[in-house]
């Protein structure tokens, strides 16, 4: 396994643009963000180009969506400052790398991706008897990819796409890491780290290849993280010869799994545009009251006297996100025992929901009143995402023989 240097330690995630937001994306994707952007670099856009995919007939909600999307990431607590916020279509340099990728990508590769066949029998009323549909998988690895990101965050149903990238990765390093003179330039870098530290290397990496010694492979790559008078791409020839494959042009990303987002919509399914069961971030606190007021209840409390079922009523799934131990005690005890009715049992969530949603609304009509201000944020962050793009789009390239000499 190529393991993904430190320096190389990005996490990336996108969202498809699908307008406002509401509590099950907060709860799901975003607060996961908000960590992030203190752990690692990362970069985080809005993947115009993957909503093509299904969605290619009537494109023109699109600039709609990734504005009002992008607003409310920013008004969630996502820092411009922290995190590199991009639109994929906006750094074209992923359509090449998703081009020359395609070249070595054998079909079969994409048509066992899980989600192929599934979202063809999911979404029967669209034709996706299309190419940039079986290839957005590969796409999506071209995202990653990009930016060296080492670390992927998904749900547990995302994790073959960060395997199909890992396996893109290994194929290209396989056949484009043999650089002429690699190993020639390998034991060059390799005296640059000092006599003493090349002696350890070649120890670690003779108990590696010869006794496969993972502890020694660990230690050797943490024995290259610390080498500063080397340069970048020594460090990379030096990992795919400690390895024994070539150099490691394209680190293999590593799933960051999240937890699955515990929000419910308000009947007790997953919160969902497409079942109507959603709170949207921006959602007017009037109507959000009414929205949880008129929440459907355990069916077994008909009268205020009749006991219920907390574990049988979707209200109770909101307290958990909500409430703490002693009201979600006192709503046990008031349900089964008839103590308390529907309508007080609500009352700690509406507080809670209209709490959390509060600051957020506040960030958003800022930034909404300011168009400028979120044109500069998503103008720096796609200068940014480019300038990285480039560098990797240069190796790439230049490893496929296709910069003139």
């Amino acid at each position: 396994m190529t393991s993904v240097s430190a320096h190389h330690s990005r996490v990336l995630s996108g969202m498809r643009p699908t307008g406002r937001l509401h509590l099950g994306h907060y709860h799901g994707v975003l607060k996961n963000w908000l960590e992030l952007q203190h752990e690692y670099e990362c970069f985080f856009f809005v993947a115009d180009w993957h909503a093509l995919t299904t969605h290619y007939e009537d494109p023109s909600i699109i600039p709609t969506s990734t504005r009002e999307m992008v607003i409310d990431w920013l008004a969630a607590g996502i820092n411009p400052g922290s995190a590199t916020l991009f639109i994929q279509s906006r750094v074209p340099e992923h359509a090449e790398l998703h081009l020359l990728l395609s070249m070595i990508t054998p079909l079969g590769w994409l048509e066992r991706v899980p989600s192929y066949k599934d979202q063809q029998e999911r979404l029967k009323e669209r034709d996706l008897a299309t190419y940039g549909f079986l290839g957005y998988p590969l796409l999506q690895s071209a995202d990653i990819l990009m930016y060296k990101a080492g670390q992927v965050p998904v749900g547990e149903d995302q994790v073959a796409h960060v395997e199909l990238t890992r396996e893109v990765a290994r194929r290209f390093n396989h056949i484009y890491g043999r650089e002429p003179g690699f190993e020639e330039k390998a034991e060059e870098a390799k005296r640059k780290m000092g006599k003493k530290n090349a002696k350890l290397f070649d120890g670690l990496r003779r108990r590696y290849q010869e006794q496969g010694d993972q502890e020694a492979l660990s230690v050797a790559h943490a024995l290259l993280e610390g080498q500063a008078n080397i340069t970048l791409a020594d460090r990379e020839r030096l990992l795919g010869y400690l390895e024994g494959g070539g150099r490691v042009i394209l680190p293999e990303p590593m799933p960051l799994l999240t937890k699955a987002s515990k929000m419910p919509g308000l009947d007790g399914q997953k919160m969902s545009k497409s079942y109507g069961n959603t709170i949207a971030l921006r959602d007017e606190p009037a109507d959000v009251e009414k929205a949880l007021r008129t929440m459907p209840t355990d069916p077994a409390r008909v009268r205020r006297t009749d006991p219920g079922d907390p574990e049988k009523c979707p209200v109770w799934q909101f307290h958990l996100v909500y409430s703490n131990d002693q009201v979600r005690d006192w709503v046990q005890q008031g349900c089964r025992s008839a103590g308390i009715g529907c309508l007080e049992c609500k009352q700690p969530v509406i507080d809670g929901v209209l709490a959390e949603l509060m600051p957020m609304q506040q960030r958003a009509r800022e930034y909404a009143a300011q168009p400028e201000l979120l044109r500069n944020v998503i103008n720096d962050g796609c200068e940014r995402a480019r300038d990285v793009a480039h560098e990797t789009l240069e190796e790439v390239r230049h490893a496929m023989s296709l910069v003139m000499s």
